[in-house]
């Protein structure tokens, strides 16, 4: 490794061992929790001459260390944690993918996809299908990142150009794609559970970034594309292929018959679903419309189905290609395949239980609110313009991606102060949400602290055994630059053209 990859490697190594010495993001918000505790007891005695833009009262921080405020909190606890917003929301719509990952829809779909990418549409193909990946949660990352490689090899190519490439989709274009994942509703919730600190009113759409994610994905592929051809292959030029993977036979396994025939069940099935919803849709009297006759208000029943509609995205060409390609045999199946899912969202659990607690606390106790005034006052003195802020909030969720690696949990933490400062500006949710994910995404490749970039690290090493850290950060750190730069300005201009960000979204918000 040269001497810039050993200093890279250095320096990740302090940011590693940094990030390491935080408390697990659960405890993390524990401890918020006590010092939210804390600072209330303090700061109500203190009169701090600003309004409640809510109701236009002196503005006062509320002891929650009261006994009466202590035994609220006791009685409430299970009711604040089942009605936390997000958690419903993901877990419903992850009961659906974990049919269609338990059936085998999911890999066999990116296996056909990767396979009909060669020659030279292979790099878009491979940084396109990663991106597309995030429908299906985290199987991207244990089967397009490896795939990459395999393919890349195939045609000749080097490997970790194909790891580098498929990397890039899978999570530096995280917030991009045109179809609505389970990232969408588990943001919102976060979002909308912010914001109704300045408003209790607010609602914020799952799909309210849909339209610039889609656009988004216009920007990632092509620079990924550019990136993998005429920056990271002419670095590995010189790059042996010495690991264990050097001896294998470089093949894409052929889907089968049974699969065929199961994908082109289930996308029939999917066709079949969307032409029946568009149907019962467009009458007039639709039960799907608001009684105004609006599709898209928030009263119209099909935005309040939005998480139930990706549950039988998934749910429904799951089952057929299970039973078509002969994965399930029966209802168990299905309901083991809903059981694994469930399963593996033990820790999101743990820590919306915590989060939950937290931001519920951070809201009664007005110190949300006091941190939104004072901030949005503090920088309409310094009289910015509103996208020099947005850029601040690209910024800060880059940094703090290199100390926390979970999306969710980091909106978590900076949702509560960032949503409604931004609000006190006349900043709207929804921008400040699309902010977070372009400052989120563009910085995942570069942060060893990501749960899967040890294995990606895994993956590298396969193909090369001097690979690292360093190694892996130094392919990496051109699509994170040129990413953040890029989708910083895509973000801005679109916000100048005045374009939507997605369903019932906005760029300013007002009492």
């Amino acid at each position: 490794m040269n001497n810039n990859g050993g200093r890279i490697e250095r320096i990740l190594a302090s940011i590693e061992r940094g990030g390491n010495r935080l408390p697990d993001p659960a405890i993390l918000f524990f401890f918020l929790l006590l010092i939210t505790w804390a600072l209330s007891a303090v700061l109500a005695q203190l009169s701090f001459g600003l309004a409640d833009p809510r109701t236009d009262e002196p503005l006062r921080v509320v002891n929650q260390l009261t006994g009466e405020n202590l035994a609220a909190f006791l009685a409430g606890m299970v009711e604040t944690f089942i009605t936390f917003h997000p958690l419903g929301v993901v877990l419903v719509a992850m009961l659906g993918v974990g049919v269609a990952e338990h059936t085998g829809l999911v890999r066999a779909t990116l296996r056909h996809l990767l396979a009909g990418s060669s020659g030279r549409w292979l790099a878009p193909g491979v940084v396109l299908v990663g991106v597309l990946s995030h429908i299906a949660a985290d199987a991207g990352y244990v089967v397009v990142i490896p795939l990459g490689a395999v393919i890349f090899m195939a045609a000749g190519r080097h490997p970790l150009a194909g790891i580098a490439a498929a990397f890039a989709g899978v999570s530096g274009g995280f917030s991009a794609g045109f179809l609505p994942t389970a990232i969408d509703p588990l943001l919102q919730g976060i979002t909308q559970e912010a914001g109704r600190i300045m408003d209790n009113t607010l609602q914020v759409n799952p799909l309210a970034n849909l339209g610039f994610t889609a656009v988004s994905c216009l920007l990632i592929v092509p620079l990924g594309w550019y990136i993998t051809e005429r920056i990271i292959e002419p670095r590995l030029r010189d790059t042996p292929v010495d690991g264990d993977g050097a001896d294998e036979a470089p093949r894409m396994e052929a889907l089968s018959a049974l699969e065929k025939r199961g994908l082109c069940g289930a996308a029939a099935a999917a066709g079949v679903g969307m032409a029946l919803l568009v149907v019962a849709m467009l009458p007039a009297d639709s039960a799907l419309r608001a009684p105004d006759g609006e599709i898209t208000s928030f009263d119209a029943p099909l935005m309040q189905s939005i998480v139930p509609l990706i549950f039988l995205l998934f749910l429904i060409p799951g089952l057929v290609y299970g039973y078509l390609a002969g994965t399930i045999a029966g209802h168990r199946d299905v309901v083991d395949g809903m059981s694994r899912a469930m399963s593996g969202m033990g820790y999101y659990i743990v820590l919306a239980f915590f989060a939950a607690l937290f931001i519920d606390a951070f809201a009664r106790s007005n110190l949300g609110l006091l941190v939104a005034v004072y901030g949005a006052e503090g920088l309409r003195a310094l009289d910015l313009p509103a996208q020099v802020t947005i850029v601040g909030v690209i910024l800060l969720t880059g940094l703090a991606n290199l100390f926390i690696g979970s999306a969710s949990a980091k909106w978590a933490l900076l949702a509560p102060i960032l949503v409604p400062m931004l609000m006190g500006l006349g900043i709207a949710p929804e921008l400040t949400q699309a902010a977070y994910r372009v400052g989120d995404s563009a910085t995942n490749i570069i942060t060893p602290l990501m749960p899967y970039f040890p294995l990606v690290v895994v993956y590298c090493k396969r193909y090369y055994s001097g690979a690292g850290i360093g190694t892996l950060i130094s392919l990496m750190l051109p699509y994170s630059v040129a990413f953040l730069i890029a989708w910083t300005l895509l973000l801005l201009g679109y916000w100048a053209l005045g374009l939507p960000l997605g369903l019932q979204s906005a760029y300013t918000w007002s009492p």
